[in-house]
């Protein structure tokens, strides 16, 4: 984690099957990017769902996340004001995630963390 991340944003979300490819490649190659360029992002992780096993009071089980994304990002933030702030209001917009990738998004979850002790 960066020394300077106070908070950890995360958007979570599903994708329509058929978007997924385009979906991965701008998250990738454009929207990541953009928003790395927001004074205040200190970095961006993207993660996808995987099958949970460990152990629990002397057992290994299998847990199920009934609902939840299969996409994350997690986002370490200097502030949370960078969420409001105009750059990021900007870079939220460009290229083709607001037409093409937004509306084919769904059971999107959106939760800002403080990360403890700093």
């Amino acid at each position: 984690m960066h020394p300077k991340t106070r908070f950890l944003f995360t958007a979570a979300m599903d994708v329509d099957a058929d978007k997924e490819a385009l979906f991965n490649e701008v998250y990738d190659t454009e929207h990541v990017p953009e928003l790395l360029k927001v004074p205040g992002v200190l970095a961006v992780h993207r993660c996808t769902q995987a099958p949970l096993r460990m152990s629990i009071g002397g057992e290994i089980k299998s847990i199920v996340a009934e609902g939840e994304p299969k996409y994350s990002a997690i986002y370490e933030l200097a502030s949370a004001e960078v969420l409001t702030s105009g750059a990021w209001a900007v870079a939220v917009e460009k290229g083709r995630w607001p037409a093409q990738v937004r509306p084919f998004t769904k059971n999107r979850r959106h939760t800002l963390r403080m990360v403890a002790g700093r």
